[in-house]
């Protein structure tokens, strides 16, 4: 059986469990804790040593980096169709796909990193305004390109909004979506009752006290 190496907090993993999700493949979930004894790192490790997730390992041979698992698993189970084949829509998706995870997961995970003990001892003011200017510029133009309804393109559920759905959810945590971006506001909310993301906020809501900015309590 495969097995996905993540955590159920992690925006990154949600890319990869939503894809599996949506595809209806089994696998062995082997979360990755956060307190003693660290269960499954030393196996992540052993197939990618830098230690990052989701990674994934099928028939022995392991795939990493959250936008690639998705394009294996799509060549591994085809229906439903993640990345359509003709290669013009493909790239419009991938796109898509490079804008969600730079330009909102980079942005919103930029603020979260300034109140992490770990990483800061004191979150640099002026850095957390420049990541929140680029988030709401970032949304500025989403709302242009958005449709009234669907998804991110016209051609269905897409890697795209994998990408999309946990950038968007923990990006309006860190800087809420004005309501003047309606097309965006309203695909965050299409995309969070999908039933595989949907899915994916539950299995994280017991880790929602790991978040170190106020929790909403609107999702």
């Amino acid at each position: 059986m495969l097995i996905l190496y993540a955590h159920p907090f992690s925006s990154y993993a949600w890319k990869a469990l939503i894809a599996l999700y949506e595809k209806g493949i089994a696998f062995d979930y082997r979360a990755l804790e956060t307190a003693e004894p660290f269960t499954h790192y030393d196996e992540l490790r052993s197939h990618w040593p830098v230690g990052q997730f989701p990674l994934i390992v099928d028939d022995g041979v392991p795939h990493f980096e959250s936008s690639i698992i998705i394009e294996y698993l799509d060549q591994k189970i085809a229906e439903p169709q993640l990345i359509p084949a003709d290669p013009q829509v493909a790239l419009d998706v991938r796109f898509l796909d490079r804008i969600f995870d730079n330009h909102f997961q980079a942005r919103f995970q930029a603020v979260v990193a300034e109140y992490l003990p770990f990483i800061t001892e004191k979150p640099d003011l002026a850095r957390i305004a420049r990541a929140r200017d680029l988030l709401e510029k970032a949304y500025g133009w989403l709302e242009t390109r958005l449709p009234d309804d669907g998804w991110a393109t016209p051609h269905g559920f897409s890697l795209a909004d994998c990408s999309a759905a946990p950038a968007l959810f923990y990006a309006d945590w860190v800087h809420p979506i004005d309501p003047r971006h309606a097309r965006v506001r309203a695909y965050r909310a299409r995309l969070l009752a999908r039933p595989s993301v949907a899915r994916c906020i539950e299995e994280a809501r017991p880790y929602r006290s790991f978040f170190p900015l106020e929790v909403p309590d609107r999702d």
